[in-house]
Protein backbone atom coordinates (compact mmCIF):
# COMPACT_ATOMS: atom_id res chain seq x y z
CA UNK A 1 0.00 0.00 0.00
CA UNK A 2 2.70 2.20 0.77
CA UNK A 3 4.44 1.71 -2.22
CA UNK A 4 1.58 2.22 -4.81
CA UNK A 5 0.43 5.65 -2.22
CA UNK A 6 4.26 6.63 -3.05
CA UNK A 7 3.63 6.19 -6.94
CA UNK A 8 -0.08 8.04 -6.88
CA UNK A 9 1.69 11.09 -4.97
CA UNK A 10 4.71 11.21 -7.42
CA UNK A 11 2.59 10.58 -10.46
CA UNK A 12 0.13 13.56 -9.35
CA UNK A 13 3.35 16.07 -8.36
CA UNK A 14 4.83 15.50 -11.76
CA UNK A 15 1.51 16.43 -13.72
CA UNK A 16 0.89 19.59 -11.29
CA UNK A 17 4.35 20.45 -12.54
CA UNK A 18 3.54 19.68 -16.32
CA UNK A 19 0.79 22.41 -15.49
CA UNK A 20 2.64 25.15 -14.34
CA UNK A 21 0.59 24.55 -10.61
CA UNK A 22 2.63 24.69 -7.55
CA UNK A 23 2.59 21.07 -5.91
CA UNK A 24 2.97 22.72 -2.45
CA UNK A 25 -0.49 23.94 -0.83
CA UNK A 26 1.24 26.72 0.62
CA UNK A 27 0.38 30.23 -2.17
CA UNK A 28 3.63 31.82 -3.15
CA UNK A 29 4.25 35.81 -2.92
CA UNK A 30 3.88 37.14 -5.96
CA UNK A 31 7.15 38.70 -7.26
CA UNK A 32 6.91 42.27 -8.98
CA UNK A 33 7.41 42.39 -12.61
CA UNK A 34 10.79 43.20 -14.21
CA UNK A 35 11.07 46.98 -15.61
CA UNK A 36 10.80 46.43 -19.36
CA UNK A 37 13.86 48.32 -21.34
CA UNK A 38 12.28 50.77 -23.58
CA UNK A 39 14.51 50.79 -27.06
CA UNK A 40 16.66 53.88 -28.63
CA UNK A 41 16.56 55.00 -31.77
CA UNK A 42 20.26 53.80 -32.19
CA UNK A 43 20.25 50.65 -29.99
CA UNK A 44 21.81 47.68 -31.08
CA UNK A 45 19.28 46.35 -34.30
CA UNK A 46 18.07 42.86 -34.17
CA UNK A 47 20.93 40.57 -34.67
CA UNK A 48 21.12 39.67 -38.51
CA UNK A 49 22.01 35.45 -38.53
CA UNK A 50 21.92 35.03 -42.58
CA UNK A 51 24.52 36.20 -44.59
CA UNK A 52 24.69 40.52 -44.60
CA UNK A 53 26.41 43.83 -45.27
CA UNK A 54 27.85 45.27 -42.38
CA UNK A 55 28.75 48.81 -42.85
CA UNK A 56 31.19 50.28 -39.91
CA UNK A 57 30.82 54.04 -39.80
CA UNK A 58 33.59 56.19 -37.14
CA UNK A 59 34.67 59.70 -36.98
CA UNK A 60 38.28 59.32 -37.78
CA UNK A 61 38.58 63.14 -36.14
CA UNK A 62 37.36 62.43 -32.99
CA UNK A 63 38.99 60.06 -30.32
CA UNK A 64 37.67 58.28 -27.33
CA UNK A 65 39.29 58.02 -23.95
CA UNK A 66 40.45 54.88 -25.28
CA UNK A 67 42.09 56.79 -28.30
CA UNK A 68 40.29 55.10 -30.28
CA UNK A 69 37.76 56.51 -33.17
CA UNK A 70 34.40 57.93 -32.29
CA UNK A 71 31.66 55.84 -33.71
CA UNK A 72 28.41 57.58 -35.80
CA UNK A 73 24.95 56.34 -34.97
CA UNK A 74 21.59 57.06 -36.27
CA UNK A 75 23.16 57.14 -40.21
CA UNK A 76 20.81 55.67 -42.64
CA UNK A 77 22.33 52.72 -45.54
CA UNK A 78 20.76 51.97 -48.65
CA UNK A 79 21.95 48.19 -50.41
CA UNK A 80 20.15 47.35 -53.86
CA UNK A 81 21.45 44.65 -56.36
CA UNK A 82 24.11 45.96 -58.86
CA UNK A 83 22.93 44.36 -61.52
CA UNK A 84 19.41 45.07 -61.71
CA UNK A 85 19.48 47.95 -59.23
CA UNK A 86 16.41 46.55 -57.01
CA UNK A 87 16.59 47.31 -53.63
CA UNK A 88 17.90 44.88 -51.71
CA UNK A 89 17.04 46.50 -47.90
CA UNK A 90 18.61 49.38 -45.70
CA UNK A 91 19.88 49.93 -41.98
CA UNK A 92 20.62 52.49 -39.40
CA UNK A 93 24.14 52.85 -37.52
CA UNK A 94 23.48 51.86 -33.97
CA UNK A 95 25.49 53.08 -30.97
CA UNK A 96 28.99 50.73 -31.98
CA UNK A 97 28.73 52.57 -35.75
CA UNK A 98 27.76 49.52 -37.43
CA UNK A 99 24.06 48.81 -39.84
CA UNK A 100 23.43 45.25 -40.93
CA UNK A 101 21.39 44.85 -43.99
CA UNK A 102 20.38 41.40 -45.00
CA UNK A 103 21.30 40.26 -48.23
CA UNK A 104 20.19 36.88 -50.35
CA UNK A 105 23.44 35.67 -50.48
CA UNK A 106 26.35 35.93 -52.90
CA UNK A 107 26.72 38.66 -55.65
CA UNK A 108 27.27 41.85 -56.75
CA UNK A 109 25.65 44.74 -54.58
CA UNK A 110 25.79 48.54 -54.12
CA UNK A 111 25.79 50.01 -50.75
CA UNK A 112 24.96 53.85 -50.65
CA UNK A 113 25.28 56.08 -48.12
CA UNK A 114 22.57 58.56 -47.01
CA UNK A 115 24.96 61.61 -46.35
CA UNK A 116 21.65 63.42 -45.19
CA UNK A 117 21.26 61.29 -42.10
CA UNK A 118 25.28 62.31 -41.02
CA UNK A 119 25.53 64.14 -37.37
CA UNK A 120 26.44 68.17 -37.59
CA UNK A 121 30.54 68.10 -38.16
CA UNK A 122 30.76 64.56 -39.71
CA UNK A 123 31.96 65.17 -43.21
CA UNK A 124 31.93 61.87 -45.66
CA UNK A 125 35.36 61.95 -47.10
CA UNK A 126 35.30 59.51 -50.30
CA UNK A 127 32.28 58.81 -52.71
CA UNK A 128 28.88 57.78 -50.95
CA UNK A 129 28.37 54.44 -53.30
CA UNK A 130 30.54 51.60 -53.07
CA UNK A 131 30.29 48.36 -55.29
CA UNK A 132 30.84 45.43 -53.32
CA UNK A 133 31.43 42.11 -54.10
CA UNK A 134 30.34 39.50 -52.03
CA UNK A 135 32.01 35.97 -52.42
CA UNK A 136 31.61 34.53 -48.84
CA UNK A 137 28.39 33.07 -47.38
CA UNK A 138 28.39 34.93 -44.75
CA UNK A 139 28.55 38.63 -46.49
CA UNK A 140 30.93 41.40 -46.23
CA UNK A 141 32.15 44.39 -44.33
CA UNK A 142 32.58 47.81 -45.77
CA UNK A 143 33.65 50.99 -44.03
CA UNK A 144 32.65 54.49 -44.98
CA UNK A 145 35.68 57.07 -44.39
CA UNK A 146 34.06 60.22 -41.93
CA UNK A 147 36.34 63.31 -41.43
CA UNK A 148 39.65 60.90 -43.15
CA UNK A 149 41.85 63.67 -43.55
CA UNK A 150 42.58 64.07 -47.02
CA UNK A 151 46.07 62.46 -48.38
CA UNK A 152 47.35 65.01 -51.15
CA UNK A 153 48.65 62.75 -54.14
CA UNK A 154 52.32 64.06 -55.48
CA UNK A 155 51.52 65.12 -59.38
CA UNK A 156 53.02 62.94 -62.12
CA UNK A 157 55.55 65.82 -62.53
CA UNK A 158 56.79 65.76 -59.55
CA UNK A 159 57.19 62.34 -59.31
CA UNK A 160 59.23 62.56 -62.02
CA UNK A 161 61.67 65.13 -61.07
CA UNK A 162 61.73 63.19 -58.01
CA UNK A 163 62.87 59.69 -59.60
CA UNK A 164 65.86 61.56 -61.68
CA UNK A 165 67.47 63.36 -59.16
CA UNK A 166 67.45 59.94 -57.07
CA UNK A 167 68.63 58.50 -60.53
CA UNK A 168 71.36 61.26 -60.52
CA UNK A 169 72.65 60.38 -57.10
CA UNK A 170 72.33 56.34 -57.41
CA UNK A 171 74.41 57.17 -60.54
CA UNK A 172 76.99 59.04 -59.09
CA UNK A 173 77.55 56.85 -56.80
CA UNK A 174 78.05 53.80 -58.90
CA UNK A 175 80.43 56.48 -61.28
CA UNK A 176 82.67 56.52 -58.38
CA UNK A 177 83.08 52.08 -58.58
CA UNK A 178 82.94 52.85 -62.27
CA UNK A 179 86.07 54.75 -62.63
CA UNK A 180 88.24 52.33 -61.02
CA UNK A 181 86.70 49.27 -62.79
CA UNK A 182 87.42 51.25 -66.36
CA UNK A 183 90.90 52.49 -64.81
CA UNK A 184 91.86 49.21 -64.26
CA UNK A 185 90.41 47.58 -67.83
CA UNK A 186 92.02 50.52 -69.76
CA UNK A 187 95.54 49.76 -68.08
CA UNK A 188 95.08 46.41 -67.93
CA UNK A 189 92.70 44.33 -69.90
CA UNK A 190 91.23 42.81 -67.05
CA UNK A 191 87.69 42.10 -66.63
CA UNK A 192 87.65 42.30 -62.53
CA UNK A 193 84.43 40.14 -61.63
CA UNK A 194 86.29 40.88 -57.69
CA UNK A 195 85.57 44.64 -57.65
CA UNK A 196 82.27 44.63 -56.42
CA UNK A 197 83.80 43.08 -53.16
CA UNK A 198 86.03 46.76 -53.34
CA UNK A 199 82.46 48.45 -53.07
CA UNK A 200 81.64 46.09 -49.98
CA UNK A 201 85.22 46.43 -48.42
CA UNK A 202 84.98 50.46 -48.30
CA UNK A 203 81.25 50.39 -46.83
CA UNK A 204 82.12 46.94 -44.29
CA UNK A 205 85.78 48.90 -43.29
CA UNK A 206 84.02 52.01 -42.60
CA UNK A 207 81.24 50.59 -40.48
CA UNK A 208 83.59 48.54 -38.06
CA UNK A 209 85.83 52.09 -37.41
CA UNK A 210 82.39 54.15 -36.96
CA UNK A 211 80.40 51.91 -35.37
CA UNK A 212 82.31 49.16 -33.48
CA UNK A 213 85.50 52.13 -32.44
CA UNK A 214 83.43 55.05 -32.58
CA UNK A 215 85.30 57.25 -34.63
CA UNK A 216 82.80 60.09 -36.74
CA UNK A 217 81.90 58.92 -39.93
CA UNK A 218 83.99 61.15 -42.13
CA UNK A 219 87.20 60.20 -40.06
CA UNK A 220 86.04 56.43 -40.83
CA UNK A 221 85.02 57.23 -44.67
CA UNK A 222 88.55 58.64 -44.78
CA UNK A 223 90.14 55.51 -43.45
CA UNK A 224 88.39 53.44 -45.38
CA UNK A 225 89.56 54.63 -48.64
CA UNK A 226 93.22 54.75 -47.52
CA UNK A 227 92.54 51.34 -46.48
CA UNK A 228 90.89 50.30 -49.87
CA UNK A 229 93.89 51.99 -51.90
CA UNK A 230 96.04 49.60 -49.96
CA UNK A 231 94.18 46.75 -50.36
CA UNK A 232 94.59 47.25 -54.20
CA UNK A 233 98.14 48.00 -54.51
CA UNK A 234 98.28 44.30 -52.14
CA UNK A 235 96.10 42.76 -54.94
CA UNK A 236 98.47 43.77 -57.46
CA UNK A 237 101.47 43.02 -56.25
CA UNK A 238 100.40 39.75 -54.67
CA UNK A 239 98.10 38.35 -57.86
CA UNK A 240 98.05 40.84 -60.79
CA UNK A 241 101.65 41.43 -61.50
CA UNK A 242 103.04 37.87 -60.68
CA UNK A 243 99.96 36.40 -63.23
CA UNK A 244 101.14 39.34 -65.68
CA UNK A 245 104.69 38.76 -65.63
CA UNK A 246 103.83 34.77 -66.50
CA UNK A 247 102.29 35.70 -69.55
CA UNK A 248 98.77 34.71 -68.09
CA UNK A 249 95.82 35.65 -70.87
CA UNK A 250 92.98 37.52 -69.69
CA UNK A 251 90.03 34.78 -69.84
CA UNK A 252 92.58 33.49 -67.04
CA UNK A 253 93.16 36.34 -64.89
CA UNK A 254 89.31 36.70 -65.20
CA UNK A 255 88.25 33.52 -64.51
CA UNK A 256 90.77 33.94 -61.33
CA UNK A 257 88.88 36.89 -60.48
CA UNK A 258 85.95 35.17 -60.05
CA UNK A 259 87.25 32.91 -57.71
CA UNK A 260 88.91 35.73 -55.83
CA UNK A 261 85.67 37.74 -55.51
CA UNK A 262 83.38 34.47 -54.13
CA UNK A 263 86.40 34.07 -51.30
CA UNK A 264 86.43 37.95 -50.53
CA UNK A 265 82.65 37.72 -50.35
CA UNK A 266 82.45 34.25 -48.31
CA UNK A 267 85.02 36.25 -46.15
CA UNK A 268 83.10 39.15 -45.39
CA UNK A 269 79.79 36.94 -44.32
CA UNK A 270 81.59 35.20 -42.30
CA UNK A 271 83.43 38.75 -40.20
CA UNK A 272 80.63 40.86 -40.68
CA UNK A 273 77.43 38.66 -40.71
CA UNK A 274 74.69 38.32 -43.24
CA UNK A 275 72.34 41.37 -41.94
CA UNK A 276 71.94 44.58 -42.87
CA UNK A 277 73.43 47.38 -40.69
CA UNK A 278 73.30 51.04 -40.56
CA UNK A 279 76.11 53.26 -39.75
CA UNK A 280 75.67 55.03 -36.47
CA UNK A 281 74.99 58.51 -37.71
CA UNK A 282 72.42 57.27 -39.55
CA UNK A 283 70.26 54.98 -37.54
CA UNK A 284 67.48 57.38 -37.95
CA UNK A 285 65.79 59.36 -41.06
CA UNK A 286 67.86 62.56 -41.39
CA UNK A 287 66.19 65.87 -42.29
CA UNK A 288 65.40 67.34 -45.49
CA UNK A 289 65.54 70.83 -47.62
CA UNK A 290 63.68 71.60 -50.21
CA UNK A 291 65.84 72.87 -52.88
CA UNK A 292 63.07 74.44 -55.47
CA UNK A 293 61.49 71.62 -56.87
CA UNK A 294 62.53 68.52 -54.73
CA UNK A 295 63.38 67.68 -51.46
CA UNK A 296 66.77 66.32 -50.55
CA UNK A 297 67.59 64.66 -46.98
CA UNK A 298 70.83 65.93 -45.56
CA UNK A 299 72.69 62.79 -46.24
CA UNK A 300 71.56 62.53 -50.06
CA UNK A 301 73.23 66.22 -50.20
CA UNK A 302 76.36 65.34 -48.81
CA UNK A 303 76.55 62.12 -50.94
CA UNK A 304 75.97 64.23 -54.20
CA UNK A 305 78.17 66.81 -53.41
CA UNK A 306 80.81 64.42 -52.08
CA UNK A 307 80.56 62.36 -55.42
CA UNK A 308 80.70 65.44 -57.97
CA UNK A 309 84.03 66.64 -55.87
CA UNK A 310 85.73 63.49 -55.88
CA UNK A 311 84.83 62.65 -59.55
CA UNK A 312 85.80 66.06 -60.64
CA UNK A 313 89.11 65.96 -58.96
CA UNK A 314 90.19 62.63 -60.38
CA UNK A 315 89.36 63.53 -63.84
CA UNK A 316 91.32 66.81 -63.58
CA UNK A 317 94.08 65.00 -62.60
CA UNK A 318 93.93 62.36 -64.98
CA UNK A 319 93.86 65.37 -67.87
CA UNK A 320 96.77 66.93 -66.35
CA UNK A 321 98.92 65.10 -63.88
CA UNK A 322 101.78 63.30 -64.95
CA UNK A 323 100.22 60.10 -63.47
CA UNK A 324 96.90 60.95 -65.49
CA UNK A 325 99.41 61.24 -68.74
CA UNK A 326 101.56 57.85 -67.86
CA UNK A 327 97.64 56.09 -67.56
CA UNK A 328 97.27 56.85 -71.07
CA UNK A 329 100.36 55.97 -72.49
CA UNK A 330 100.07 52.86 -70.92
CA UNK A 331 96.55 51.96 -71.88
CA UNK A 332 97.21 52.85 -75.28
CA UNK A 333 100.67 50.78 -75.82
CA UNK A 334 102.27 49.32 -72.52
CA UNK A 335 105.27 48.18 -74.70
CA UNK A 336 105.82 51.29 -76.32
CA UNK A 337 105.79 52.64 -73.01
CA UNK A 338 108.07 50.54 -71.62
CA UNK A 339 110.37 51.20 -74.45
CA UNK A 340 109.84 54.84 -73.64
CA UNK A 341 111.53 54.83 -70.25
CA UNK A 342 107.81 54.02 -68.37
CA UNK A 343 107.75 51.93 -65.20
CA UNK A 344 104.61 50.11 -66.23
CA UNK A 345 104.16 48.39 -63.33
CA UNK A 346 104.24 51.04 -60.95
CA UNK A 347 102.07 52.70 -63.20
CA UNK A 348 99.50 50.04 -63.33
CA UNK A 349 99.91 49.72 -59.58
CA UNK A 350 98.59 53.41 -58.93
CA UNK A 351 96.00 52.59 -61.06
CA UNK A 352 95.38 49.81 -58.77
CA UNK A 353 95.43 52.12 -55.54
CA UNK A 354 93.58 54.50 -57.37
CA UNK A 355 90.52 52.21 -58.82
CA UNK A 356 90.39 50.78 -55.29
CA UNK A 357 89.76 54.06 -53.59
CA UNK A 358 87.49 55.20 -55.84
CA UNK A 359 85.34 51.67 -55.71
CA UNK A 360 85.75 52.30 -51.48
CA UNK A 361 84.46 55.49 -51.46
CA UNK A 362 81.58 54.38 -53.49
CA UNK A 363 80.91 51.89 -51.30
CA UNK A 364 80.86 54.06 -48.14
CA UNK A 365 78.72 56.56 -49.83
CA UNK A 366 76.29 53.64 -50.93
CA UNK A 367 76.03 52.73 -47.22
CA UNK A 368 74.83 55.56 -46.28
CA UNK A 369 72.20 55.82 -48.88
CA UNK A 370 70.75 52.43 -48.38
CA UNK A 371 72.70 50.28 -45.03
CA UNK A 372 75.37 47.94 -45.19
CA UNK A 373 75.81 44.47 -46.65
CA UNK A 374 78.13 42.26 -47.32
CA UNK A 375 76.36 41.35 -50.31
CA UNK A 376 76.32 45.07 -51.48
CA UNK A 377 79.19 45.28 -53.86
CA UNK A 378 78.34 41.75 -55.57
CA UNK A 379 74.42 43.24 -56.20
CA UNK A 380 75.98 46.55 -57.69
CA UNK A 381 78.68 44.50 -60.51
CA UNK A 382 76.30 43.94 -63.21
CA UNK A 383 75.04 47.58 -63.02
CA UNK A 384 78.74 48.50 -62.84
CA UNK A 385 79.70 46.30 -66.21
CA UNK A 386 76.85 48.15 -67.50
CA UNK A 387 77.23 51.09 -67.37
CA UNK A 388 80.87 50.92 -68.34
CA UNK A 389 79.90 48.94 -71.42
CA UNK A 390 77.16 51.76 -72.32
CA UNK A 391 79.86 54.44 -71.82
CA UNK A 392 82.64 52.76 -73.36
CA UNK A 393 85.09 50.19 -72.18
CA UNK A 394 88.32 52.07 -71.01
CA UNK A 395 86.84 56.01 -71.37
CA UNK A 396 86.61 57.62 -68.19
CA UNK A 397 84.01 59.81 -69.39
CA UNK A 398 81.82 56.88 -70.55
CA UNK A 399 81.90 55.39 -67.32
CA UNK A 400 80.65 58.42 -65.59
CA UNK A 401 77.75 59.06 -68.36
CA UNK A 402 77.19 55.54 -68.61
CA UNK A 403 76.45 55.30 -64.73
CA UNK A 404 74.17 58.47 -64.88
CA UNK A 405 72.08 56.76 -67.85
CA UNK A 406 71.73 53.44 -65.59
CA UNK A 407 70.90 55.24 -62.74
CA UNK A 408 68.55 57.01 -64.12
CA UNK A 409 66.77 54.54 -65.91
CA UNK A 410 66.79 52.44 -62.40
CA UNK A 411 64.31 55.08 -60.77
CA UNK A 412 62.39 56.24 -63.76
CA UNK A 413 61.29 53.11 -64.94
CA UNK A 414 58.75 52.13 -62.48
CA UNK A 415 57.11 55.26 -63.37
CA UNK A 416 56.25 53.56 -66.69
CA UNK A 417 55.04 50.63 -65.63
CA UNK A 418 58.52 48.38 -64.80
CA UNK A 419 57.86 45.98 -61.21
CA UNK A 420 60.28 47.95 -58.94
CA UNK A 421 61.45 44.22 -57.86
CA UNK A 422 62.96 43.89 -61.07
CA UNK A 423 63.30 48.04 -61.98
CA UNK A 424 67.30 46.45 -63.16
CA UNK A 425 65.44 45.51 -66.39
CA UNK A 426 65.10 48.68 -68.06
CA UNK A 427 69.38 49.76 -67.87
CA UNK A 428 69.49 46.60 -69.24
CA UNK A 429 67.23 47.28 -72.15
CA UNK A 430 68.67 50.48 -73.22
CA UNK A 431 72.19 49.38 -72.46
CA UNK A 432 70.96 46.40 -75.49
CA UNK A 433 69.51 48.94 -77.75
CA UNK A 434 72.70 51.17 -77.31
CA UNK A 435 75.14 48.41 -78.27
CA UNK A 436 73.09 47.40 -81.08
CA UNK A 437 73.17 50.07 -82.64
CA UNK A 438 76.94 51.64 -81.49
CA UNK A 439 78.85 48.12 -80.13
CA UNK A 440 81.57 50.36 -78.89
CA UNK A 441 79.58 52.14 -76.81
CA UNK A 442 78.79 55.88 -76.58
CA UNK A 443 82.29 57.20 -76.28
CA UNK A 444 83.93 54.39 -77.04
CA UNK A 445 85.87 56.15 -80.04
CA UNK A 446 86.13 59.02 -78.03
CA UNK A 447 89.13 60.82 -77.33
CA UNK A 448 89.59 60.07 -73.13
CA UNK A 449 90.54 61.49 -70.39
CA UNK A 450 92.10 58.91 -68.49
Amino acid sequence: MRLRFATLFALASAVLIMLGVPASATPASPSPSPAVAVPTATSEPAPVTGPAIRVRLIDEAKKDAAGDPVPVPGVTVRVADTASGDPIGEGVSNDMGVAAIAIPGRGDYTVTLDTKTLPAGVKLTGTKELKVSVKLDMGQNVAFPLNRAEVKTTARSQQLINATVGGIKFGLIMALAALGLSLIFGTTGLTNFAHGELVALGAIVAWAFNVLLGIPLVFAAVLSVIIGGLFGWIQDRGLWRPLRHRGTGVIAMMIVSIGFGIALRNIFQYLFGASTKPYAEWTRQSKSTYLGVFNLADKEIGIILVSILVIALTTFALAKSRLGKAMRAVSDNPALSASSGLRVDGVISNVWILGAALSALSGVLLGINSQVNFMMGYQLLLLIFAAVTLGGLGTIWGAIIGSLIIGIMMEVGPMFGVPTSIKEVAPMAVLIIILLVRPQGILGKAQRVG
